[in-house]
């Protein structure tokens, strides 16, 4: 802790990346433009060296890393995070080496990412089952978002 009462940790790398479980949708309200959406959270832990504490600090320090805030709050933009590569979407989600690549967003979701629209980025801290179909990923978020276990940023396409 510091002398500000701030704490920081560390910057997961890609081995905890690796563990990750990532969601991601295009939502179209009824008035609304369509907004994209990407939903990180970590599968329950597996590997040896893994307990239900480090992935949930792992998962704070891309928190930390991102600035994101509690889901309650208002969604802050954390600066334009996400990188465009042919059919290759990846988040620098604040490693200084390394960046998350997110798995098939779909066309749809490419065209309103390279658009530059907004992506609304979701970390929830407690476990989504890998393979877990949409309407369990929207019973997740809307239960982690309730209990204050989930934090919120807008982010977009970066330049190149």
């Amino acid at each position: 802790m510091s002398d500000s009462g701030l704490t920081f940790r560390a910057v997961p790398g890609p081995g905890f990346v690796a563990g990750c479980t990532v969601s991601t949708w295009l939502h179209r309200g009824a008035l609304a433009e369509p907004v994209a959406h990407v939903l990180i959270g970590h599968a329950p832990p597996r590997r040896p060296d893994e307990n239900a504490l480090s992935v949930e600090l792992g998962l704070l320090g891309m928190v930390e890393a991102m600035r994101l805030r509690p889901a309650a709050e208002r969604v802050p933009h954390v600066g334009n995070r996400l990188i465009t590569r042919g059919p290759y979407v990846a988040l620098d989600y604040g490693h200084p080496t390394f960046v998350m690549r997110l798995p098939a967003p779909g066309q749809e979701w490419c065209a309103h990412v390279n658009a530059g629209r907004p992506v609304c980025l979701t970390i929830a801290l407690d476990p989504i089952p890998p393979g877990a179909g949409p309407d369990a990923v929207e019973a997740h978020l809307e239960r982690v978002v309730a209990i204050g276990r989930a934090y919120m940023g807008a982010t977009a396409l970066r330049n190149r």
